[in-house]
């Protein structure tokens, strides 16, 4: 009898009795299907690609779409004159250019989610050209909208002259140069490094990996101003976001 006292006594204060409210309290149960915050979070990754996804691709269209409004190289000296003093086409294309800046950190937010998504599967060298190539992207998109609105806030804030025609057409060729020389040929790099890595980790399908590499070979390769490539690259994130929150919806059910 004494020894087993002896032995509750020990238990007790090492912490083993049944009653001690330390020991007994168990993680508070959590409700059936759900799982720990930290999961739930990495989990919500997905979906927080795609939505950033389609929302670049909306933003960037809607700001090249509006940018666009501006005085051809052929446009007369009333023409000109008329865009940047008189006419509502000056008005929207200052729109595309606060459009660009709201693309591009959707973009950045693309960058970032897709790769949390690849997480420890990461390879270094992969992931150098993924980024890289990713912000260059945005770098020179926001120099080519930069560029493309100079004239316009300058004639609009700052009380500049109208600039003459052939001003304009520098400046044109300038912003297109930025946008179609470099932004296009980071965002070609971009997408083979993704559909790359996407093809090795078996997250996209076959289709969408092929339409990456030949996408990205037309823009990579193309030597011309020919507008409508410059909707190849939104289009391929849009189809890219998709695909994801497709999967993420098919996983839920």
């Amino acid at each position: 009898m004494r020894a087993a006292r002896r032995r509750v006594g020990v238990s007790v204060l090492a912490g083993g009795d049944d009653t001690d409210p330390r020991r007994s309290a168990t993680p508070a149960a959590r409700p059936r299907g759900r799982l720990p915050a930290s999961i739930d979070r990495r989990l919500e990754t997905p979906r927080a690609a795609g939505v950033a996804g389609l929302a670049f691709a909306v933003l960037f269209v809607a700001s090249i779409v509006l940018l666009h409004n501006h005085p051809s190289s052929g446009s007369s000296a009333t023409e000109i004159r008329d865009f940047y003093v008189r006419s509502g086409s000056g008005g929207v294309a200052l729109v595309g250019v606060y459009l660009a800046p709201f693309s591009g950190i959707a973009f950045l937010w693309f960058i970032a989610v897709v790769r949390n998504l690849i997480g420890e599967r990461e390879d270094r060298f992969f992931a150098t050209v993924f980024l890289g190539s990713g912000l260059l992207f945005v770098a020179m998109l926001f120099a080519a909208a930069g560029v493309g609105g100079a004239l316009l806030a300058a004639v609009r804030f700052e009380d500049e002259p109208v600039p003459s025609a052939e001003t304009v057409v520098t400046i044109r060729s300038l912003a297109f140069g930025f946008l179609f020389v470099y932004a296009m040929r980071m965002a070609a790099v971009f997408m083979i490094v993704v559909s790359t890595i996407a093809r090795r980790l078996g997250v996209f399908p076959g289709w969408l990996v092929a339409a990456g590499y030949v996408a990205a070979l037309v823009l990579l390769l193309n030597v011309s101003y020919l507008e409508p490539l410059v909707l190849v690259f939104p289009a391929w994130v849009a189809a890219v976001s998709i695909v994801i929150l497709t999967a993420r919806t098919g996983e839920g059910g």
